[in-house]
């Protein structure tokens, strides 16, 4: 269609649409993502995305993929697959980048390139359980950003700002989110 505003790649015309309709409908917007895990031996893990609910209807239309998890021989794994926290710097760099993207096309600024840079500190005492005041998870994460537009300094600052602003994974890291784990009896 001749109407359709492209900025970076991104549908920005559609980015609006899908704005509107859902201030019109909000029930829109609710979306239910999903992934399951199979243990294969050791530490090596297998994860699967498939389906997702979102815009009101399920979603199958997508081939399954996986996502083979181990740890490096320092850590008993077998090198089969990335260690999980690996995947978790590889979700927040792809939902900061794609943010960031997303707004600064909104807002008709061009990009001619982005490249981030991931480190987190993680402390093993704290998985192994050997002491209580190491946490198990990270300690904190670093994350860098360089941006190649015609823009300011100021307003690549902006940019990064927005991005979290709106990331999803980094808010989801940054917020305290419940998440609860059972057992399925019976299996």
């Amino acid at each position: 269609m001749a109407d359709n505003k492209i900025v970076n790649g991104v549908n920005v015309s559609q980015l609006f649409n899908t704005i509107e309709a859902i201030k019109g409908n909000p029930a829109i917007a609710e979306f239910k993502f999903r992934a399951t895990n199979r243990w294969i031996d050791g530490t090596h893990c297998r994860g699967t995305i498939k389906d997702f609910y979102g815009a009101l209807k399920e979603d199958d239309s997508r081939p399954p993929m996986d996502y083979d998890m181990d740890e490096p021989p320092v850590l008993l794994g077998n090198n089969a697959g990335r260690n999980p926290v690996e995947y978790l710097l590889v979700a927040l760099s792809g939902c900061l980048t794609t943010s960031l993207v997303a707004h600064a096309s909104a807002r008709g600024i061009k990009i001619r390139g982005i490249r981030s840079k991931y480190e987190g500190d993680l402390d093993l005492r704290g998985f192994l359980g050997i002491s209580e005041d190491v946490p198990v998870g990270y300690q904190n994460i670093r994350v860098y950003f360089e941006i190649d537009a015609d823009v300011s300094d100021e307003q690549k600052e902006e940019m990064v700002r927005t991005a979290q602003k709106y990331s999803p994974v980094f808010n989801t890291l940054t917020k305290s989110v419940p998440v609860s784990v059972r057992l399925n009896k019976g299996k």
